[in-house]
């Protein structure tokens, strides 16, 4: 039976892999393993969110389900003087995180975290590529988590493909958030950022 990336203590084999990346004309450097999302490269729709995030994020940052890091790597790349927080309820992948984050010569809160369970505090904004094997009732509940850890006027940006939900997903985050709007679309992928309302 094999791991999914969103098991807690992943039990394959380790399969370990460096690579180089280039982001935001920065080379990054990350590693890998068995047991985790996307081992072999960053995936396109992680890639595709952090290039639509906007020039003026600031503040407190939470990668939700960071996997092995790439994520907050490429968003810290790009705006290097966000606080990032990076949440994962894998263990192994959390791990690669934080060694990602540390190989690049960056620096991010790391915290084993099942969804928002052990969350704390509030954000300027919440990424998030989420586990769509996880099911609908799981990814759903995690937009409904980021909401109440935002500040308000704060944005969730998350990428979904739109054969695994994408539409209907965008008609739940409207009826959630103040507005829900799909700021980019390539190979499928649609990023949606979803705002809450200011104070």
């Amino acid at each position: 039976m094999p791991d999914y990336y969103y098991t807690a203590r992943p039990e394959s084999a380790h399969e370990e892999r460096r690579f180089r990346a280039v982001f935001g004309g920065r080379t990054l450097a990350f590693e890998t393993d068995a047991g985790v999302f996307s081992k072999q490269h960053i995936d396109p729709g992680s890639e595709l969110l952090c290039k639509a995030l906007p020039d003026e994020l600031a503040g407190r940052v939470l990668d939700m389900g960071c996997g092995w890091g790439a994520m907050t790597v490429m968003t810290l790349a790009a705006h290097p003087d966000v606080q990032m927080t990076m949440a994962d309820v894998n263990e192994r992948a959390l791990a690669l995180a934080v060694r990602n984050v540390a190989a690049n010569g960056m620096r991010a809160e790391a915290l084993l975290s099942d969804g928002f369970e052990r969350v704390e505090g509030v954000f300027d904004a919440v990424i998030t590529n989420p586990p769509i094997r996880a099911g609908k009732a799981v990814i759903y509940k995690m937009f409904e988590d980021a909401k109440a850890h935002l500040v308000p006027g704060g944005a969730l940006y998350l990428v979904i493909r739109k054969q695994q939900g994408a539409p209907s997903a965008l008609k739940f985050l409207r009826e959630l958030y103040a507005g829900a709007e799909v700021i980019a679309r390539d190979g499928g992928y649609w990023v949606i950022r979803c705002v809450t309302e200011d104070a």
